[in-house]
C-alpha cells in the first residue's frame, strides 16, 4: 500500500492522492490520545501519505504542536498544510471572535503557526473562512506578502463561494480550495465551486470525505459516539435527521456489499474518483488510516460511480452540515 502522488493546481504542489486530517487528534472527535496519534501520523508517511492537514483552531493550538512533534525529523518531501483565520484567538488560543482576515492578525497566525510546528516554511496555507468585514484582496495581499518572505510557498482558501475563489486568486495565485465534499456534502457541484477551481487551474481538497465516518457504517446511533464528541450536536447526527441518512447508507452498504469491500473504502474511492479532487480524510487511529489508504486502490467503473451519485443525488442528505453558529461562517 504505497499512495500515488498527483498535481494539486498549476504552481507546482505535488501530493499524495489522500492526505491525512489531524482535526481529531487534539480536538472535536472525542478523548484524545497523543502517542496513538503520533504512531498514525508516522505510519502515515511509511505508507506514503505527503501531504497533513492541521490548523491553529485545533485545540486550538495543540494540534499543530502535536503535528510538530510527530513530523520532527521527517518533514523532508512531506507538505505540511495549516490555517488560520477561521476564528479570532487570543496568545493563550482563547476564542474572542469569529471569523478573522485583517492582515496583521493573518500574520500573526502564521507566525504562530510555524513556531509551533517547528518548522521555517508551511507549504499549504489556507485561509480558513472569508472575514466579511474584511475584503478578501487584503487578506491575501498579506499572505502572498509571506510567500514573498519564503514563510509560506502555497496558499489556498477553505469554505469560500465562487467570488471570494476568484478575488483571492486574482491577488496572488491559490494551488487549493478545501471544502467539505463527499457523497453526503455534494454543494460544491452545484454551487460553482468546483466549476471555479477546474476553470482557474486551482487543485480542490475534500475535507470530511467520509461524511465525519458516518459512511463507514461506524455510527448509527449517536451513543455510538464518544461523550465529548461535537457530532452529537451535528443536525446531520440528530435523531429525525439520522434516521433518514441512515436509509442513504444502507444503499452504500449495499452496494460495498456487492464489490466486497467495506463501506467506508467505497465512499472514499467514490471522492478519489472525481476529477482532479484530493482527499483528507481525518483519523487519529493506525486502522482508520489503513483502512482509508486502501481505498485508492478501489477503481470504481463509470456505471458504479453513475449509481453511487445517483442514489444520493445532491442535497439527499438530511440536516445541515454544522450547527447554525458554525454553518454562519461558510459562504456558498
Amino acid at each position: 500500500m504505497t499512495l500515488r502522488t498527483h498535481k494539486i493546481g498549476a504552481h507546482g504542489l505535488v501530493s499524495s492522492v489522500e492526505g491525512l486530517g489531524t482535526m481529531g487528534m487534539t480536538a472535536m472527535y472525542g478523548t484524545p490520545d497523543e502517542a496513538e496519534a503520533i504512531r498514525t501520523v508516522h505510519r502515515a508517511v511509511d505508507l506514503g501519505v505527503t501531504m497533513f492537514d492541521t490548523a491553529d483552531m485545533y485545540g486550538p493550538f495543540s494540534g499543530e504542536e502535536l503535528l510538530g512533534r510527530a513530523l520532527r525529523g521527517r518533514r523532508d518531501g512531506l507538505v505540511v498544510a495549516t490555517k488560520g483565520g477561521g476564528v479570532t484567538l487570543d496568545g493563550s488560543g482563547r476564542f474572542v471572535g469569529g471569523p478573522n482576515g485583517g492582515p496583521d492578525y493573518l500574520r500573526a497566525c502564521v507566525e504562530g503557526s510555524l513556531r509551533r510546528l517547528g518548522t521555517d516554511h508551511i507549504d499549504l496555507y489556507y485561509l480558513h473562512r472569508v472575514d466579511p468585514g474584511v475584503p478578501v484582496e487584503e487578506s491575501f495581499g498579506a499572505l502572498a506578502e509571506l510567500v514573498t518572505e519564503g514563510k509560506l510557498r502555497h496558499l489556498g482558501i477553505s469554505e469560500a463561494s465562487p467570488a471570494s475563489i476568484r478575488a483571492a486568486h486574482a491577488t496572488a495565485p491559490l494551488s487549493a480550495v478545501q471544502t467539505e465534499y463527499s457523497l453526503f456534502s455534494r454543494d460544491v457541484e452545484v454551487n460553482g465551486v468546483l466549476d471555479t477551481v477546474r476553470e482557474l487551474g486551482i487543485g480542490f481538497v475534500a475535507y470530511a470525505p467520509l461524511g465525519r465516518g458516518f459512511l463507514t457504517g461506524a455510527v448509527r446511533s449517536v451513543r455510538d459516539l464518544p461523550a465529548h464528541d461535537f457530532r452529537r450536536t451535528s443536525p446531520r447526527f440528530a435523531d429525525a435527521n439520522l434516521a433518514r441518512n441512515l436509509s442513504l447508507l444502507d444503499q452504500i452498504v449495499a452496494t460495498a456489499d456487492e464489490l466486497g469491500v467495506t463501506p467506508g473504502r467505497l465512499a472514499l474511492a467514490w471522492v478519489l474518483a472525481q476529477e482532479g479532487v484530493t482527499a483528507v480524510p481525518g483519523t487519529k487511529r493506525r486502522t482508520w488510516l489503513e483502512e482509508n489508504v486502501a481505498a485508492a486502490a478501489v477503481r470504481l467503473d463509470p456505471a458504479t460511480l453513475a449509481g453511487l451519485s445517483a442514489a444520493i443525488p445532491v442535497g439527499a442528505a438530511a440536516g445541515e452540515r454544522y450547527a447554525p453558529m458554525g454553518m454562519a461562517s461558510i459562504q456558498e
